[in-house]
């Protein structure tokens, strides 16, 4: 069996840093490294980046997601309102927790029960409107997606501005969505019980998860300093769950520096500016 190469694997693992770090290096030929790349890169977004993936795995391996899940999806239902359940799922956690996060939570439990009740035939469709809703809702707000993030450190916006920017588009997916998926439903009830129960791993952790979460939001909108909030989570993590600061995405961070730097560098070449 023909081995594959590392360099080759880690491309297709990280397509999105490779090309954003060919593109810094690139760039790099017409700005020559100094300092000056230090300016370009954007600490805050980092920090807030940070925190809120790290605070995410905590509300994540609390269970608190798939509980709310369970909760809304017991007993009889029309089958329309089970499509329309798991379509709401995901549109709207995504606007706290990210369309990935959404989506890898929900996906999964989506087909589960789907594949209880017998329903395998909607799986295609719903899971295509999970993926819709996840990244529709996600724009929602700030946080729910790393390019709003990003954006709205960049321009200064005011949650009040942001909101009024996109609010309209999200609220007109969520009508178009929510017909697709109470269309695709179809007729019937169906009675959804489940094995086994989700409940909540440790309620003192999720505590401090939710605590977390708020100084995220609190940051997000510039009443607590990204600095202290960063060093609230990282000691509180550390005393209560270590591993979750591992379940970072640290490649994502590694890719907004290299497009920090590309774009940076773009801004300096005359031609450009």
């Amino acid at each position: 069996m023909k081995k594959t190469n590392p360099l080759v694997s880690f491309l297709r693992r990280e397509p999105v840093f490779s090309i954003a770090f060919v593109c810094a290096v690139i760039s790099a030929f017409w700005v020559k490294p100094s300092a000056a790349y230090l300016s370009y890169i954007d600490l805050r977004v980092l920090c807030l980046l940070f925190c809120l993936m790290a605070v995410v795995a905590g509300l994540q391996e609390a269970g608190v997601f798939l509980v709310l899940a369970q909760k809304l999806l017991s007993g009889e239902l029309p089958v329309r309102r089970i499509a329309l359940i798991l379509m709401i799922l995901p549109f709207f956690s995504s606007m706290l927790v990210t369309n990935d996060v959404a989506l890898i939570t929900f996906v999964p439990f989506a087909m589960l029960v789907l594949e209880m009740v017998d329903r395998r035939n909607l799986i295609i469709p719903v899971v295509c409107l999970q993926t819709i809703a996840a990244n529709l809702g996600s724009m929602a707000t700030p946080v729910g997606n790393p390019q709003n993030l990003f954006l709205y450190a960049k321009f200064q916006l005011s949650m009040g501005e942001f909101l009024a920017l996109l609010l309209p588009i999200v609220a007109v997916s969520f009508v178009v969505l929510a017909a697709a998926s109470l269309y695709f439903g179809g007729k019937g009830h169906i009675r959804v019980t489940f094995p086994q129960r989700v409940t909540i791993t440790s309620v003192k952790r999720l505590s401090v998860y939710l605590l977390l979460f708020v100084l995220c939001l609190l940051s997000v909108s510039r009443v607590l300093h990204y600095g202290i909030l960063t060093a609230i989570v990282i000691v509180a993590l550390l005393l209560v769950k270590p591993a979750l600061l591992r379940q970072v995405d640290y490649m994502l961070l590694c890719t907004f520096v290299c497009f920090f730097v590309f774009s940076g560098n773009l801004g300096e070449i005359p031609a450009v500016k």
